[in-house]
């Protein structure tokens, strides 16, 4: 039986090629939990004030979750943070599958690498030990040649790998790091960050069994949360569909992004082949799993013909069936398929990619690109071939592809003309798939965000206005959180960004437990995993500070990197109408979302006009020291 938590934190550099392990006891672990707080701590502490993300100064930090390697739903998640080449800022990314796991079953708890190796190689961990071995053979590899090649040379089938593709050898900004085959740390070019670095994997393999210390709780929560999911009662839509369901009520609402957040007319029969419950029937051949979950909401997916897939590569989740497809023009399920087995194959983002494949498509359109630049291709929206050929070209970097493998922002400056004011990006991160413009809360949300837009910590606010049969919020984590009243879909006011501080401060908390969002653990159930797990008696009250601090850190840093409030704005589109469609009449109010901005603010306890967090704050947080590093 092993506490889940080792105090063991492996370091790498790089550049000297040695290995050491620090433990920083644990007061450390029970302050920062991990996730964002560790990256955070990190980041302000050792990478100095405008490093080049992409140079040696830059540091990556790998942590596993506080809960993960226990047979617990929805707590094998991890997260990987460095300084941004996307957005010059707080980059981090949370990911599950099964690495996070391994990493605690071979003894540790969290990886911090720095510098830069003159060759390409991999890190090789094994219960307790580590080395960095040559991964010239593996560069330039595909992921899939890559995880078949590393445990052959390991000796090791059930080996678990974070690798790049292509993409992050390549630099492009938006490079993903993948977690097996289909587990991504998508967002803020982290991938590019191991790259320049070069360093093609972390593999792992631990065969320590991790219980906790009151294992037969930790159990009892484990089984508790599986019959609940198995009688239905828990996460039953997300186990039987994942994501991507029932597209054409979005294409109702205005919610399913149309040409690059242009238009609002996507046909419904088409949105009904590409929703989730439609094509599991057509091309699925069953659901996957992150590590002891129950939930199983990963889609797997088998197609034949000119769209035939490899299954390896399992199958389109939201994110990327909205934005390699209607974001795109783009309604035929097996070339989405195929185009998010390019993504995870060459290892880019495919939010990234669709939001700057639209953008270039409307670029085209009005006769911003033309046929001189593109080797005499026409970029057309709807055009699917296209869309299947320009993602490898973006991970090489080759002709068009090396314009899209920039940032959206920064792709549309080097465009001209009127690109700036359709690049649907946020501190230069490209827009998911959820529409501001309908989901206003969600708007706040990708304004604030530390990470750029963001839709996994920011507020979902469709159905808050919809009370429970006592007329309270129906949202139970925010209800339990006090927050009773429902509020209007269309808000923009003090009552909504109440409800987002909460709900994000949330969010940021779970990213540092690395505990799912789709697993529905109350937070009181969050309170009893982590007291079973590591003997600690925290409480709800400490676990929300925690969440806190994660946000106050990242702010500082950003703060510290040249961000001002000026960042914290929406793409110039979401100020307006789409052409057509259910949003036709929308558009946010500027001076509404700047004000909730700064409500947002003061709510934080940071200054109300500049977004710096006060040093009251800081002290109250226990992070007093990162008062220093505000300009």
């Amino acid at each position: 039986m092993t506490r889940a938590v080792h105090n063991k934190i492996l370091r790498v550099n790089l550049t000297q090629g040695t290995l050491t392990t620090e433990e920083p006891g644990d007061a450390y672990f029970r302050h920062y939990l991990g996730g964002w707080n560790m990256v955070a701590d990190v980041l302000l502490r050792e990478v100095p004030k405008g490093a080049d993300p992409l140079g040696p100064e830059n540091r990556i930090v790998y942590s596993a979750g506080l809960l993960a390697g226990l047979a617990i739903s929805g707590a094998s998640r991890s997260a990987i943070g460095a300084k941004s080449p996307l957005t010059g800022g707080f980059g981090v990314g949370e990911v599950g599958g099964h690495t996070g796991a391994e990493l605690k079953r071979a003894g540790w708890d969290a990886i911090i690498i720095e510098g830069r190796a003159q060759s390409p190689v991999y890190l090789w961990i094994k219960d307790g030990e580590a080395e960095l071995r040559d991964a010239s053979a593996v560069w330039g590899k595909t992921t899939k040649e890559t995880l078949e090649t590393i445990r052959t040379e390991v000796g090791e089938n059930r080996a678990q790998l974070a690798m790049i593709g292509p993409g992050g050898e390549n630099l492009v900004k938006y490079a993903n790091i993948m977690h097996g085959l289909y587990d991504a740390v998508g967002r803020a070019g982290l991938g590019a960050v191991m790259g320049s670095k070069n360093l093609k994997a972390i593999a792992v393999r631990g065969t320590q069994r991790v219980d906790g210390v009151d294992s037969d709780k930790v159990r009892a929560l484990g089984r508790y949360m599986a019959e609940g999911v198995r009688e239905g009662t828990k996460a039953a839509h997300m186990a039987k569909f994942g994501t991507g369901a029932d597209l054409v009520s979005m294409v109702h609402t205005g919610n399913l992004p149309t040409r690059n957040f242009r238009d609002g007319d996507f046909d419904l029969d088409a949105a009904w082949e590409l929703s989730s419950e439609r094509f599991l029937e057509t091309i699925g051949t069953g659901m996957d799993a992150c590590w002891a979950c129950a939930v199983r909401c990963k889609k797997q997916v088998k197609t034949d013909g000119k769209y035939a897939n490899d299954p390896d590569y399992g199958g389109p989740e939201y994110e990327t069936l909205a934005a390699i497809g209607p974001c795109c023009g783009i309604d035929d399920i097996e070339a989405i398929s195929l185009g998010s087995q390019l993504c995870n194959a060459y290892g880019i983002d495919s939010i990234g990619a669709g939001v700057n494949i639209g953008l270039a498509m409307e670029a085209f359109e009005e006769g911003l690109l033309t046929t001189q630049d593109t080797d005499g291709v026409e970029l057309n929206f709807g055009d699917k071939d296209l869309m299947l050929d320009l993602i490898p070209k973006i991970a090489l970097r080759e002709g068009i592809g090396d314009l899209l493998a920039e940032g959206t922002a920064d792709m549309a400056e080097k465009l001209g003309g009127d690109a700036p004011n359709y690049a649907m990006a946020v501190k230069n991160q490209a827009l998911p798939m959820h529409e501001p413009r309908f989901k206003r809360g969600l708007g706040i949300g990708y304004a604030v965000s530390p990470t750029g837009a963001d839709h996994m910590h920011s507020l979902h606010d469709a159905g808050l206005e919809n009370p429970d049969e006592d007329g309270f919020l129906a949202n139970g984590t925010l209800r339990a959180m006090g927050l009773l009243e429902p509020v209007p879909l269309e808000s923009l006011g003090a009552e909504k960004v109440r409800l987002h501080r909460y709900h994000t401060t949330d969010r940021a908390l779970q990213n540092c437990l690395l505990v799912c969002n789709f697993v529905p653990w109350t937070i009181q159930e969050r309170v009893e995993l982590v007291n079973a797990s590591t003997g600690w008696d925290v409480t709800a009250v400490e676990l929300f500070k925690a969440g806190e601090r994660a946000l106050s850190l990242a702010r500082v840093f950003n703060m510290r990197e040249g961000l001002t409030i000026d960042d914290d704005r929406l793409p110039e589109r979401s100020y307006g109408p789409t052409t057509n469609g259910a949003l036709a009449d929308a558009g946010i109010d500027r001076e509404e979302l700047r004000e909730a901005v700064q409500i947002f603010y003061g709510m934080m306890g940071w200054d109300h006009e500049t977004g710096a967090p006060h040093e009251a704050t800081l002290e109250e947080l226990g992070i007093g020291w990162a008062a220093e590093h505000l300009p």
